[in-house]
């Protein structure tokens, strides 16, 4: 018999508040970076924080 805790072992801790606002706030910055206004950057919402920053050099280009 086992002793019950390897399926407890391979579970994923919860998302955290804190950690997904820090990674917000340098998704931002990184825009602001490749020449966004910071306007624009702080009218989107997170999801299209990530799809900008899917490919970079597309960003960076059009000037978004």
């Amino acid at each position: 018999m086992g002793s019950g805790r390897a399926k407890d072992e391979l579970t994923q801790g919860a998302k955290k508040p804190r950690e997904m606002r820090r990674r917000e706030k340098t998704q931002k910055k990184r825009l602001i970076a490749l020449g966004m206004p910071e306007t624009a950057v702080a009218k989107l919402n997170t999801k299209q924080l990530r799809e900008l920053l899917v490919r970079p050099n597309l960003t960076k280009k059009s000037g978004r």
